[in-house]
């Protein structure tokens, strides 16, 4: 799984199944609404898309929304794609939809992990986030029953400026609800998201650090999403700390920076090589269309009309995007390039250009200061 060649297969493939949801999320990238959209791909358009994404790789595969649940026929496509051999899991909405027995079947099918949505550590942060009341309690609720189907859980939170403040309360919250990862979320102001909900370029930097800092004591796994630079404050603080790795200390400053070393340091083992837009990474809209992310909509094509081998390997923005080289700015040229690159969502969305430098990192990399030394 770790040798995957980026410039052929994708690490991981969202597929966003539909966007109908029940809830009105204020950072809500795919701006959900109420109903299903009339062209939805349909199950036998998904199953060839299930192929497809099989013949490549067999990469890590997502069911997402919108809500999935709102689609009635989201087991059986879970279903073909377990049959497959596909790795897949599911990220609902906590609404209606999810009871114990959609749980259950969730688990007959053979789905190893839930994924639920936590943004504060109260039902006011939480709900504000969601646009409605009640799905702070059922959420908690849901995890009850998880822990009675003894299925493990994942927590998701997206920080912005309303739970920036609030950290420390939300991670002895997640603690005890005894999940396995929580994957930390950093907006991207897109779909519904405001860019004036960001947090600043130093809270980035110091939200990164203290999640490097609870990363060594939480009995969960930590994961980012659009906060590539993540990477870069682990191996930063790694090197310092010269921890050992197996028998080795961490002296290989070289190697972590292609991305040799990034498979042995904790907290970033489960993409190589720093997985970003477009760089192992691909998504599916509901109607078909194909993305380099979510979070970053310029569309390289669609599934009815261009196999997805062929726009994820040939499309001229996912080779640009593949291109660490050609960044713009500061990130052109940052010895962590390759195992960052910045989040091109956020670039994009600051700048409207996804080749610009991240702009909510505050580093400074070696060669941007040798090349502006002196200039005022």
């Amino acid at each position: 799984m770790f040798s995957v060649d980026y410039n052929k297969n994708p690490f991981i493939v969202i597929w966003e199944v539909t966007q109908a949801c029940q809830l009105k999320c204020l950072h809500c990238r795919a701006e959900a609404q109420h109903h299903r959209h009339p062209e939805e791909l349909t199950f036998e358009e998904g199953k060839k898309l299930m192929d497809e994404i099989y013949e490549m790789g067999n990469p890590l595969f997502v069911l997402t929304g919108g809500d999935p649940l709102e689609r009635p026929d989201i087991f059986e496509i879970a279903e073909y794609a377990k049959r497959k051999g596909i790795r897949v899991s599911l990220a609902p909405a906590a609404t209606s939809n999810v009871t114990k027995e959609v749980m259950q079947k969730a688990k007959d099918v053979g789905l190893s992990r839930w994924a639920f949505s936590l943004d504060g550590h109260t039902a006011e942060i939480h709900d504000g986030f969601r646009g409605i009341s009640g799905p702070f309690d059922l959420t908690m609720k849901l995890i009850n029953y998880l822990h009675e189907l003894k299925m493990p859980i994942q927590i998701n939170t997206t920080i912005s400026r309303y739970n920036y403040e609030y950290l420390d309360q939300l991670v002895e919250m997640i603690k005890r609800l005894k999940c396995v990862l929580w994957s930390v979320f950093f907006l991207i102001p897109t779909g519904r998201g405001k860019a004036e909900d960001m947090i600043s370029p130093a809270q980035h930097e110091k939200v990164l650090q203290w999640l490097y800092e609870q990363s060594k004591t939480v009995p969960f796994d930590i994961k980012t999403t659009e906060a590539q630079f993540y990477r870069r404050v682990v191996i930063q603080n790694k090197m310092r700390e010269k921890i050992s790795i197996g028998d080795k200390d961490v002296i290989l400053y070289e190697d972590a920076l292609t991305g040799g070393l990034i498979n042995k340091i904790d907290g970033l083992g489960r993409g190589p090589k720093g997985v970003n837009a477009g760089n192992g990474y691909v998504f599916i809209s509901h109607t078909g269309d194909i993305y380099p992310s979510g979070f970053l909509p310029l569309k390289a094509g669609n599934v009815r009309e261009t196999p997805l081998a062929e726009v994820y390997r040939e499309s001229e923005i996912f080779r640009n995007l593949r291109n660490q080289d050609a960044y713009k700015g500061k990130c052109g040229v940052c010895e962590y390039r390759y195992v960052c690159g910045g989040s091109r969502a956020r670039a994009y969305s600051v700048t409207g250009d996804y080749m610009e430098s991240e702009s909510n990192c505050i580093y400074i990399p070696k060669a941007w200061r040798e090349r502006n030394k002196g200039v005022s």
